[in-house]
């Protein structure tokens, strides 16, 4: 197993496949922005080398990162590659959603089988005045499209920020009942390239009473995983559930299971890490999978107790999300 010195056991590798992205929103990264040369990207066999020493150590969840990862050109080709992948129970995939309507199906049917799409308004206008990009039209068609193409759940990725998001929660709550989809809202975290203020998230507690109040009453799901980042509430009426990934108000960091590979071929045990491990190096230079596998299982030792958001001993990355992978 995969441990730490706090009894963390992960078993979620999170692979991000580009740096590039195809919105520029605020919270993930700057309007101008150098990208990673195509060179310097893990191979999809090189991605595939380190799952395959990754699976024996526990690791049995994986999911595709950017950027925005359907700007990886074949990427069906890698997710049909992973999911050949002995030992893999869980293959997922985070997406803006611009390019889905036309890859869903094509991703379903190599073998991936849980989507997230980021969305954080219905609104046309606010879709351009967070993303700095039209598009809201074609994100739509591609969750529509996912659904025809088989994935269930579909879920629904919304950052929380104080004077944007109010406006927000309540559409968003019934778009995800009348289509059948889960929608789980982000407190916004110190990520981004934005100067951070605590003042702008928009807590737990308030989304959920503003769908309340809008929608009707919320408890608690029962028998949910300890591990995940989302505390999940259904509604009563039986139209459906929603999730709340509340990192700054009620942090999850001592039930964290995941670690992380940046599409440069760097080794993260947090989102929030300072230090990163080389991996791809290793893997252009042919090291033993031990040496590898010794790595991974000294990096997940070495993560820290939490991201300490809430103290002055807090220091942002100095990656962007976008080149983290989110």
């Amino acid at each position: 197993m995969l441990l730490d010195t706090f009894n963390r056991v992960h078993n979620n590798l999170r692979i991000s496949v580009t740096d590039r992205c195809n919105l520029r929103c605020t919270y993930c990264m700057p309007e101008e922005v150098t990208f990673i040369d195509r060179s310097e990207l893990l191979s999809f066999e090189e991605i595939v080398q380190f799952v395959r020493i990754a699976v024996p150590l526990g690791i049995d969840k994986i999911r595709l990162t950017g950027g925005e990862p359907l700007m990886r050109r074949d990427l069906t080709v890698l997710v049909r590659m992973l999911a050949e992948v002995e030992g893999i129970r869980d293959l997922g995939l985070t997406t803006n959603g611009i390019l889905l309507a036309d890859l869903a199906q094509p991703l379903f049917d190599a073998g991936l089988r849980r989507l997230n799409v980021s969305l954080d308004t219905l609104s046309p206008e606010r879709f351009r005045e967070i993303s700095r990009r039209d598009g809201l039209e074609r994100v739509i068609d591609g969750i529509l499209a996912a659904k025809r193409a088989g994935f269930d759940p579909v879920k629904i990725n919304a950052i929380s920020i104080r004077g944007f998001t109010e406006h927000e929660v309540v559409p968003l709550g019934r778009f995800a009942r009348e289509h059948g989809l889960e929608l789980r809202f982000i407190e916004y975290m110190p990520i981004g390239t934005d100067h951070w203020e605590r003042q702008k998230v928009y807590f737990a507690h308030e989304i959920l009473d503003q769908l309340e109040e809008g929608i009707g009453p919320l408890v608690p799901v029962e028998h949910q995983d300890i591990r995940a980042p989302a505390q999940e509430f259904r509604y009563l009426d039986g139209g459906g559930t929603v999730g709340i990934i509340a990192s700054i108000s009620r942090p999850f960091c001592l039930r964290c299971n995941r670690i992380r590979l940046t599409a440069d071929g760097k080794l993260r045990n947090c989102l929030f890490a300072l230090d990163e491990v080389d991996i791809k190096t290793l893997l252009r230079a042919g090291a033993p999978a031990e040496q590898i596998a010794e790595l991974i299982r000294q990096n997940v030792h070495d993560k820290w107790e939490g991201h300490e958001i809430n103290t002055s001993r807090f220091i942002k990355p100095l990656r962007t999300m976008h080149a983290i992978g989110g």
